[in-house]
Parts: structure tokens; C-alpha cells; sequence
């Protein structure tokens, strides 16, 4: 079959039909849908009963698989998901939901601020592909936004003010701003602030877009209150409802997003039911700003 892609939106999000990720992609089918992520920046895979493994290979026609360490307060041994993608549920290691005082169920609540997946990271996402295995039936719809949109909006002024900025990322700016200030000495080295670039430019189609998330927390030769005041706003502005894309999740809804491009945020939904997603992270290449590899 031949893909195709519907967009959803007047900017991005588009819903692709004709592949069958049960299967390897033909070298075309690749090609299309990194095409497609180009364009549309979201993509939308619906009826993809697939197993952990499948999402694996489909994520490695687009680059390396990320390396997951430094990404979360959960201990190895205490892992749900050995087969190498991330776990963005709500379950703990028993198959049931975590209590609500748990410490990885109120970290895990900074998913509910805009982000860009990984970009505490010194090279931070491509892609990430989510898929649905357990849909909770109420609440936990996923938003995305266009940062290319957003930034072509700014006005000129804007632009130039904020073109060479530099801001810092961290775990611990997205969580402490819900309050979850507890950390141990291995994870405030684990949670170094990195620095990203607060424009980037696409590497295939060349627009800019605005590069923010919650885990930014500083800019670079301002104060901390007033950086936060300028991403506050910058963050308020990208994430307008005509910049904002609605998604309902059914069961086996892969979506597919490319973090250079886009913010997106769950919404908060039921903890006492189960809500299992699992993440496949396509690696960055580079970083955004010349900067020291953390590993």
C-alpha cells in the first residue's frame, strides 16, 4: 500500500493511512513518513496492535534508539518495561496503578506541563513514538504545538530579541515548579542544567521554531525572574489554541511527534485506573549549542 497522510490542522498533525507497523517499512514507506515528520511535525498511526519489539524497529528507520538514563527518579530494579522503551504509564512494577504519594507518580506529573521530550539532555530527542496499550477512560488526552507556527506569529521585534538566546534545561526547573524540590546528590548530577538553543532551525525545510519546555528554567546573561517571566510569556503565546492540536487517545493509537518542531502535554486523568503508554525515543545528532557532552 502506498502512504498517505490527511493533515488534521490548519498548521501540523497529520494521520497517516496505508502501513501496517506489524511489518518492516520499505525503504520507501521510510522515506514518506520522515517526509511527513518534516511537513506535519506530528503524524497519527491508527489500529497499531503492536509489541514492544515492532515499536522498536519501526523507531530505528529514523535514527539510533536514546539512551533513556537520567530521565527519571524510578530505580532500575524497580523498571516495569525490560525491552527498551520508556514506560509513560501509570503503573508500577506490579501491573497496578502507583499509590498517589508515590515518589515516581509525582515526578511523573511534570509530563502535565509543556515540554519537548529530552531536551534536559546535552543532545536532546529527534522523535518519540507513543503507543497506546491501555487507554484510560477518563481524561488523559495528549496536546501538541506547533513551535514553527508560534514563532512565525512573533513579531519582528520579538524575533530579533530572542534569536542568540541561550537557556538552561532541567529535570529540576519542570518538577520544582510543581513543588517537587527532594532530590539526592546522584540526581542533582544527574539532573545538571544543559544548555539549548532557544530558536532552532530545522535541518531539512530550514524554518525556525521556538525551542522551549518546562524543564527550561534560566536564559543565559539574564535573571532568573525575568528569564521566566520572557519563557513564560514565549510559552503562553506557543500554546494558543490555533496553535494546538487535541488528541483523544483510542486504544492502539500510535503518534509519532518530532520534538525539534513541537511542545505537547498529557492532561490529567483518572491515577486510579491504569493508563499504559510506552515511548520509543529516536536520538538527537547534535546539540543545539556547542556545548560538553554530559556523559
Amino acid at each position: 500500500m502506498t502512504v498517505t497522510i490527511r493533515q488534521l490542522h490548519p498548521h501540523f498533525f497529520g494521520e497517516v493511512s496505508g502501513v501496517d507497523l506489524r511489518k518492516p517499512l520499505t525503504p520507501q514507506e521510510a522515506r514518506d513518513i520522515e517526509a511527513g515528520m518534516d511537513k506535519y511535525a506530528v503524524l497519527l498511526f491508527r489500529n497499531q496492535d503492536i509489541t514492544d519489539e515492532q515499536q522498536l524497529a519501526f523507531a530505528l528507520n529514523f535514527g539510533e534508539r536514546e539512551n533513556a538514563r537520567g530521565g527519571t527518579v524510578t530505580k532500575k530494579e524497580d523498571y516495569r518495561l525490560t525491552s527498551g522503551l520508556n514506560d509513560v504509564s501509570n503503573l508500577g512494577k506490579d501491573g497496578k496503578p502507583l499509590p498517589k504519594d508515590h515518589r515516581t507518580h509525582l515526578f511523573n506529573l511534570g509530563n502535565c506541563l509543556w515540554h519537548s521530550d529530552s531536551s534536559f539532555r546535552p543532545i536532546p530527542a529527534k522523535f518519540s513514538l507513543l503507543s497506546a496499550r491501555v487507554v484510560n477512560p477518563k481524561g488523559g488526552n495528549t496536546e501538541f504545538a506547533d513551535m514553527r507556527a508560534a514563532y512565525d506569529a512573533l513579531d519582528d521585534d520579538t524575533k530579533a530579541e530572542i534569536e542568540d538566546m541561550i537557556c538552561e534545561h532541567s529535570l529540576m526547573y519542570s518538577r520544582g515548579s510543581l513543588g517537587f524540590l527532594d532530590y539526592t546528590e546522584e540526581e542533582k548530577q544527574m539532573f545538571k542544567p544543559v544548555l539549548q538553543r532557544l530558536v532552532r532551525t530545522h535541518p531539512v525545510h530550514g524554518r525556525k521554531s521556538l525551542y522551549l519546555s518546562s524543564h527550561a528554567g534560566a536564559i543565559l546573561g539574564m535573571s532568573v525572574p525575568e528569564a521566566r517571566l520572557l519563557l513564560r510569556d514565549l510559552t503562553e503565546h506557543a500554546t494558543q489554541p490555533e496553535f494546538v492540536y487535541v488528541h483523544k487517545w483510542t486504544l492502539h493509537d500510535l503518534i509519532m511527534w518530532d520534538n525539534r518542531q513541537t511542545l505537547h502535554r498529557v492532561r490529567r486523568y483518572d491515577q486510579s485506573q491504569p493508563r499504559d503508554m510506552r515511548r520509543a525515543t529516536v536520538a538527537g545528532t547534535e546539540p543545539t549549542v556547542a556545548q560538553q557532552a554530559a556523559e
